[in-house]
């Protein structure tokens, strides 16, 4: 729902630089924008921050029903990794918020090229049930998935796909098909890193949205002839009001 006076209300609480640095990702550190100068206390950075996220997720809710990958002309990676916070040595605090059962991130990378087009779920169980529902609604049918020998893709040379797996105790890449995960594999140290520098201990709804951010960064974001920020712009004249 659109809202109004967000003119005033940008027009006083978005520093100038704030936008630019958003659209660059989720790296910066609360700590890092105040030495820059580029906001004067944490509360501002929360309120701009929370205008910006809305807004990228309107937008990539918005595209939902058009995310498709595969096809043929590209390959899709398939891969599930644990989002959880790790201290250091089993030592220091540990927040609620990351005692959570819905820590198991699924990703499906699509690659074609030099292009990079992720679909990231937060889901509670890697069954069979859950990861093929969410493969049979974003890949198109009869797309080449990797993926490695997790149990619960071996179905999928049935379900109509083109399936190629790599066994990960053995080997990173398969001797014969040359199959590998390693765009993915990379992709989520990527992930990761613009979440935990950005805020380390994550509310479930917070995890959820800044997922989608990093999803609107790569499907949205980059592919816009501006760039990030000009997309970024585009998207707030179109949930807000001026």
């Amino acid at each position: 729902m659109a809202h109004t006076l967000i003119t005033s209300k940008l027009a006083y609480c978005l520093p100038a630089f704030y936008p630019f640095s958003f659209a660059q990702g989720l790296r910066r550190r609360h700590v890092d924008m105040i030495e820059d100068g580029v906001c004067g206390s944490t509360t501002s950075i929360t309120k701009v921050y929370d205008i910006l996220c809305f807004s990228c997720i309107s937008a990539i809710k918005r595209l939902e029903r058009r995310k498709k990958i595969g096809g043929r002309h590209a390959f899709v990676v398939i891969n599930e990794s644990k989002f959880h916070h790790k201290r250091k040595y089993n030592h220091g605090r540990s927040g609620r918020t990351w005692r959570r059962t819905h820590s198991w991130v699924f990703g499906m990378l699509e690659v074609e090229a030099t292009l990079r087009r992720p679909i990231l779920k937060l889901v509670r169980h890697r069954s069979r049930r859950s990861l093929l529902a969410i493969i049979w609604k974003y890949a198109v049918g009869g797309s080449h998935i990797l993926s490695d020998c997790w149990r619960a893709y071996n179905t999928l040379q049935q379900q109509g796909f083109i399936h190629s797996q790599v066994n990960h105790r053995r080997f990173f890449v398969h001797p014969q098909t040359s199959a590998h995960t390693q765009h993915l594999e990379r992709a989520w140290h990527t992930y990761k890193e613009e979440l935990y520098h950005y805020r380390g201990n994550l509310s479930k709804q917070s995890f959820q949205g800044s997922l989608k951010v990093i999803e609107w960064n790569y499907w949205l974001g980059k592919e816009h002839r501006h760039g990030p920020l000009g997309r970024l712009f585009h998207d707030l004249r179109k949930d807000y009001k001026v």
